[in-house]
């Protein structure tokens, strides 16, 4: 098979995940997360960040399941690590108000906030902004090493 073979087969196979997103989105606009949540399934399964992250903020707000923080944040984290900009800011919301985990931790929150920003979610920096008044200098600085380290790895372009 030629180059031009082997993407198109890859991007046929890629469609109708796609495809159960855009429709999980309309089920979701339309009030139908039962639905929803089942057209996310097999994606966020199969490592989808999109998908995840959408299931993520069904826990969150307990849309077609039983809100639940620290399964939101589960969610949430696996979109995360692949690079998913509104899950990271997520990620950080959650660190910095502590909901669902033992306690705030402002540190990480910014680093998933400034990650967030990298990966182009423009709201993020407003974040960063924010909990950046909250931190002592060595916090910052600390959060600062660790965004040097995630950089590289989710964002080696970047």
């Amino acid at each position: 098979m030629n180059w031009t073979g082997w993407t198109l087969a890859m991007s046929l196979m890629a469609t109708p995940a796609l495809a159960d997103i855009e429709d999980a989105r309309d089920l979701m606009e339309e009030g139908r997360f039962d639905e929803a949540y089942d057209a996310l399934w097999p994606a966020a399964r199969s490592g989808n960040a999109e998908a995840e992250e959408l299931i993520g903020v069904m826990y969150a707000l307990g849309l077609g399941v039983e809100q639940d923080y620290v399964r939101a944040f589960d969610w949430y984290l696996r979109a995360s690590l692949k690079g998913h900009p509104g899950a990271q800011s997520g990620i950080g919301w959650y660190y910095e108000t502590g909901l669902g985990l033992p306690a705030p931790d402002l540190v990480r929150a910014f680093l998933w906030y400034q990650l967030s920003t990298i990966g182009g979610d423009p709201d993020a920096a407003i974040s960063v902004e924010e909990v950046v008044k909250k931190m002592t200098p060595e916090q910052i600085e600390h959060a600062q090493e660790l965004v040097d380290d995630y950089r590289v790895w989710l964002y080696p372009f970047r």
